[in-house]
């Protein structure tokens, strides 16, 4: 039970740290290879502890299940540490949070007392409580942030205990369904993380906080089913049936699994190594020692051994892998920029904190060249510790932090507008980069506009030939 109930803190810490925009595109991509690929990886582990290591069939599925579970702490920690493009990251961040639900499934199934009858009865099971699971989830996310956008809490420190009281209350409405109670976990919190929500960076560091929490106490309680000597043991057999799973059966289950997608063949290869497995198999491999399952001890020694020894493997040479496939985000992309919105309820008007990190394309863009809309303004800037009231001419730089005042019918577009600059620079309007101009009315320019400015040296990185004017605000004047 403290394993499930770490299982989904950490998998709501995901969830909150998934951005929609980046997983959009790879949602088709990670349903597949969560389900699709989950069998394939299944029934070839499965064999080989079968075969090569002489487990009977049911402890060889009940591994075979466990380990082809992706580990949702384990991925994230390392994909927001390695630059990979956005498509690569998006599909193996919604993998991880999308196949602990049917991994979990065949894992009760296969430790229950009877044997399963009928595959397809298995498979309809799955499919219609990752259905509730996914309905409820979404549900319960959309609720939640609605209410902590227009419900002022007492104290700021109340948001982040809000938004992960919510998350949990997804898993256990979801539970009490009977539907994946770990898939609503996840996408309720994704829901949650990318809704703007007041006091969003205090919030994540929150979850963050005690997504680690989860894993030291995972770690800690699962040390303590561990005997030294019996892992030795099964030492032997864990390094073989964690090499057919590495070398076979994970790049087998993406290249068939992702074969519809046309993706390059070496972005799927490093999607195969970037399988990692953390605590979460270990977790699962617990439940058949609660059914009582004939050598569940040595199917749990397995597991944690292949889990260790293979994570230690993965996890440090996967930066060294996508440098060897030529496999990284451009260095001149922007990072996004850090938002932290504070309602004042009684002023109708909004606080906005924003941090320029390194690589913005806001560095060098004038305060008056950001053309907020009317109704928002750069109130003070805090640059090397020091605070001071900006001037329109105030050349902004990496490392600054931002006060912006805006009225409650402009927020929206005051954060658009920030972003748009933060990723295109201060012609961000010109080259079509999303945002919103003076009026709070996005702009995007005809092609024959683009590609002028392209030949003029304008490209959008910051730093300009020649500077877009104070008036240049609406699309009449850009024309």
């Amino acid at each position: 039970m403290i394993g499930y109930a770490a299982l989904v803190v950490i998998l709501a810490e995901g969830g909150l740290g998934t951005k929609w925009k980046e997983v959009k595109p790879a949602l088709p991509a990670a349903a597949v290879l969560s389900t699709v690929g989950v069998g394939i990886s299944v029934g070839i582990t499965a064999s080989a502890a079968h075969y090569l290591v002489g487990l009977d069939w049911r402890q060889a599925l009940i591994i075979g299940a466990v380990v082809s579970s992706t580990d949702a702490a384990a991925v994230f920690s390392v994909l927001r540490k390695v630059p990979l493009p956005s498509r690569i990251t998006g599909v193996l961040e919604a993998e991880s949070g999308f196949n602990d639900a049917p991994v979990v499934i065949l894992v009760v199934a296969f430790s229950a007392a009877g044997p399963v009858e009928h595959w397809y009865v298995l498979v309809g099971e799955i499919a219609l409580e990752l259905a509730i699971g996914a309905a409820i989830g979404l549900a319960v996310g959309w609720l939640g942030s609605f209410g902590l956008r227009h419900v002022a809490l007492p104290a700021s420190g109340l948001y982040p205990i809000a938004v992960m009281a919510i998350a949990v209350s997804a898993y256990a409405t979801g539970a009490m369904a009977h539907g994946s109670g770990f898939l609503a976990v996840y996408l309720a919190a994704m829901v949650l993380g990318n809704s703007k929500l007041p006091h969003w960076p205090a919030t994540r560091g929150f979850a963050d906080g005690l997504g680690w929490l989860a894993q030291i106490g995972m770690f800690v309680l699962l040390g303590l089913l561990v005997t030294p000597h019996d892992l030795l043991d099964d030492f032997w057999p864990a390094v073989v049936v964690g090499l057919v799973l590495t070398a076979v059966a994970r790049p087998l289950s993406v290249f068939i699994s992702l074969a519809p997608f046309r993706l390059p063949h070496r972005e799927k290869a490093l999607m195969s190594w970037a399988g990692l497995r953390g605590a979460v198999p270990i977790i699962l491999a617990t439940i058949p020692m609660v059914s009582g399952i004939e050598g569940s001890t040595r199917v749990f020694n397995i597991v944690f051994v292949l889990v260790i020894v293979y994570t230690l493997i993965q996890g440090p040479t996967l930066p060294w892998l996508a440098k060897a496939l030529k496999i990284g985000d451009d260095p001149s992309e922007t990072s996004d920029l850090g938002i932290e919105s504070a309602p004042l309820e009684r002023l109708r008007g909004h606080l906005l904190s924003v941090e320029v990190p390194g690589r913005s394309k806001m560095h060098g863009v004038e305060v008056g060249e950001l053309r907020l809309p009317a109704g928002a303004a750069v109130t003070l800037v805090v640059r090397d510790g020091k605070s001071f009231v900006p001037a329109p001419s105030t050349v902004l730089r990496h490392g600054d932090e931002l006060l912006v005042v805006a009225t409650d019918p402009v927020r929206d577009a005051t954060e658009a507008r920030l972003r748009a600059v933060g990723e295109g620079g201060k012609l961000a309007g010109w080259l079509g980069t999303g945002g919103a101009g003076r009026q709070g009315i996005a702009t995007a320019e005809p092609p024959h506009l683009v590609r002028l400015a392209k030949r003029l040296g304008m490209g959008g990185d910051g730093h300009p030939e020649v500077r877009a004017g104070e008036k240049a605000g609406s699309r009449r004047t850009h024309h």
